[in-house]
């Protein structure tokens, strides 16, 4: 049976990697294979979509990265939250609550 993936809402890519990157400093491919396992596999973010993200995460200053050597070795970029980023991360956080707890109450209404 084909695994079923869901489009990512506008916005929300940067939300879940400044979630993923509270936890610890990871390289792209680490972020998006986090997204997808957490998400019990149905968000599935894209190479295409994932790093220039990570740009423009960066250029915010929401996260800084260093290169280093992956679990297999290879030299990788690895991201990491700024103390900016982590404030914009409980930002975006209340913003999503408020907005899920709205379209709820709509699609509770008859």
């Amino acid at each position: 049976m084909p695994e079923s993936h869901l489009e990512l809402p506008q916005g929300t890519l940067d939300l879940l990697i400044l979630r993923t990157l509270a936890l610890e400093p990871q390289h792209g491919w680490a972020i998006s294979e986090r997204i997808h396992q957490i998400s019990s596999k149905v968000l599935l973010v894209q190479q295409g979509s994932l790093y220039p993200a990570l740009h423009r995460l960066e250029r915010r200053g929401w996260i800084k990265s260093r290169w280093g050597a992956s679990d297999n070795n290879r030299r990788a970029k690895y991201y990491e939250l700024t103390a900016r980023g982590r404030k914009q991360l409980k930002a975006e956080e209340n913003a999503w609550q408020k907005l899920t707890a709205a379209v709820a109450q709509i699609l509770e209404t008859s």
